[in-house]
């Protein structure tokens, strides 16, 4: 099976996977993105006057800017899934950046940095269906629903409690770690 940018698998190939979100309070509004490595970094960000497509290919962009080698990019966006399952991006380059209607490509700033690193890195897309208790795309979601309210980023270790399902990981006598978006519970999409 070829990747988003038509290459071959590599032999022994090890992805770091990583789990991106977007939200925004009006769209346009207040927004803001995360992303996280299960059992690893966590990032998020916000912007002032935004839209939520903004906000998911901002997520997916400064993951895999923050991110070396091949990443396995899990998403709840189907536009950002689409545009690489779908192979849009490659429309857009060869319509001179028209999308299938013939008119500008949206957000073609952050696409246009985006597609460049996916055609010279490893990079594939996997879509996940949003709110359906999957625990890292949760967390993504709480961190950029609060990166999106406060209007302030941060940036961690994701830990261990948080995303553990099962095992000794997930025992009620597992220490707990304090969470620094605790106290989120709602979304701002």
């Amino acid at each position: 099976m070829r990747g988003p940018a038509g290459e071959l698998p590599l032999p022994g190939r090890v992805a770091t996977i990583v789990y991106t979100d977007g939200a925004c309070s009006g769209n346009p509004g207040r927004g803001g993105w995360a992303w996280a490595v299960p059992r690893g970094r966590y990032a998020s960000g916000a912007a002032q006057q935004t839209t939520n497509q903004r906000m998911e290919i901002t997520a997916v962009l400064e993951a895999v800017r923050a991110l070396d080698g091949p990443v396995d990019v899990v998403s709840d966006s189907t536009y950002v899934i689409n545009c690489f399952r779908d192979r849009w991006w490659a429309g857009w380059l060869h319509n001179n950046w028209r999308n299938s209607q013939r008119k500008p490509v949206a957000n073609r700033d952050l696409w246009e940095s985006l597609i460049e690193i996916v055609r010279h890195r490893d990079i594939r897309f996997r879509w996940v269906k949003g709110h359906s208790g999957d625990p890292m795309n949760d967390l993504v979601d709480q961190l950029a629903v609060k990166a999106c309210r406060t209007q302030w980023g941060q940036r961690g270790e994701v830990p261990v409690a948080r995303i553990a399902t099962s095992g000794a990981e997930s025992s009620p006598h597992a220490p707990q770690a304090p969470h620094p978006w605790a106290g989120d519970d709602g979304d701002a999409r």
